[in-house]
């Protein structure tokens, strides 16, 4: 990777083909965006090992592809801190993407405890299995946007804001980043062949995400059995994504890393362009529209458990250093993120070619995006 030309911010064809032959291990792989990962690193001719526990859900992205068909995947738990670290050694991987986690805000209050186990102490095992992996040349290492503590400013929340969390979820992840950082200082960063960085993400949507107390899936599954949608908080802002553009981040700057592991390590915000920030309700009512039918309900029950209103990422850092930037904007981050559950609800093709086709698509929209069109 050192004799390498610079590598393009830009996710195309071109960029990633440095992907083809190399060894690549995932942690989370049967989760909604290790899923994603991996088909597109497999797409690429990596040699992935996933390791993850089963699918929580039915008809999970991962099983919907046929994943464990294509790539090596392993059952297995991040917070078994021996099992974790032998096969990831096995594996002699050279890049390492750990997306592994317990991922949802409700369920955090229902388990803290398995929360707190799997984001902290299960990340802590990856990093002890990366320290003692030599073959290890770039860790993306995935927390979250709600690392950062919520003040409900209107202000984006920039990588040197203060870190922390009102729920058991964002809790965690404001712990996991506080956890790499002392494991970045004490030794990754003594290995000058090795970088490693932090990335936040805002809220992903996309295709195959099935998980339940989210909002595209639960959208999807009232419009499919002709029930109202039923929100929670309307008026609460995001920084939705299409799930291609954080995964797409990750995987350039992974390559960056390899090649500059100083300059590309430390944390990094992956998230949408100010403009593109819109409410739950604007959302669910594109949605609505797409689908061609539905309505939206206000939960009226009174639910004491804190959700932030306000929400919003600066992605100053990676534009100004990496130069990277969206490639769709909000309104067609939901046209991709609606056609595909359209499509399959339909039966008008399998996740694996629809899934392949829409990575195909953004990596000639990041094509256009390069040409300047």
């Amino acid at each position: 990777m050192e004799n390498m030309v610079k590598v393009s911010a830009v996710p195309n064809a071109k960029t990633l083909a440095a992907y083809n032959g190399k060894r690549v291990f995932v942690t989370g792989d049967t989760g909604f965006k290790g899923s994603w990962l991996s088909l597109w690193l497999s797409e690429l001719g990596a040699d992935v090992t996933g390791y993850a526990l089963p699918p929580s859900y039915p008809h999970s992205h991962f099983e919907l592809l046929g994943l464990d068909r294509t790539i090596r995947h392993i059952d297995g738990d991040i917070r078994d801190a021996a099992s974790l670290a032998k096969h990831l050694r096995d594996a002699r991987p050279e890049f390492v993407f750990h997306l592994a986690a317990q991922s949802l805000v409700r369920r955090s209050y229902a388990d803290p405890l398995e929360t707190f186990s799997t984001n902290v102490l299960g990340s802590a095992h990856l990093l002890e299995a990366v320290r003692n992996a030599p073959s290890v040349r770039a860790l993306i290492y995935v927390t979250s946007d709600k690392c950062y503590l919520n003040k409900e400013w209107e202000w984006s929340y920039r990588e040197t804001d203060e870190l922390g969390g009102h729920d058991p979820y964002s809790a965690s992840k404001a712990a996991a980043e506080k956890v790499f950082q002392g494991y970045y200082h004490s030794f990754l960063k003594h290995r000058p062949e090795l970088g490693a960085a932090t990335m936040r993400a805002g809220n992903v949507i996309g295709g195959g995400d099935w998980a339940a107390d989210r909002l595209i899936p639960d959208c999807i599954r009232a419009l499919q059995n002709g029930k109202p949608i039923v929100l929670r908080n309307p008026d609460a802002t995001r920084p939705w994504q299409f799930v291609l553009e954080p995964v797409g981040g990750y995987l350039v700057h992974a390559l960056r890393l390899a090649q500059a592991p100083q300059r590309y390590a430390g944390s990094w915000n992956y998230g949408p362009e100010a403009g593109s920030l819109q409410t739950v309700a604007e959302v669910v009512g594109r949605i609505i529209e797409l689908w061609g039918t539905g309505k939206i309900e206000r939960e009226t029950a009174n639910d004491t458990r804190h959700e932030a209103m306000l929400l919003q990422l600066s992605i100053d850092k990676v534009r100004g250093q990496l130069g990277w930037r969206p490639i769709y904007d909000a309104a067609k981050s939901i046209d991709q993120t609606v056609r595909w559950y359209r499509t399959m609800h339909r039966g008008a093709a399998s996740a694996a070619d629809l899934s392949r086709s829409q990575i195909r698509e953004y990596m000639a929209a990041a094509d256009a995006v390069r040409a300047g069109h």
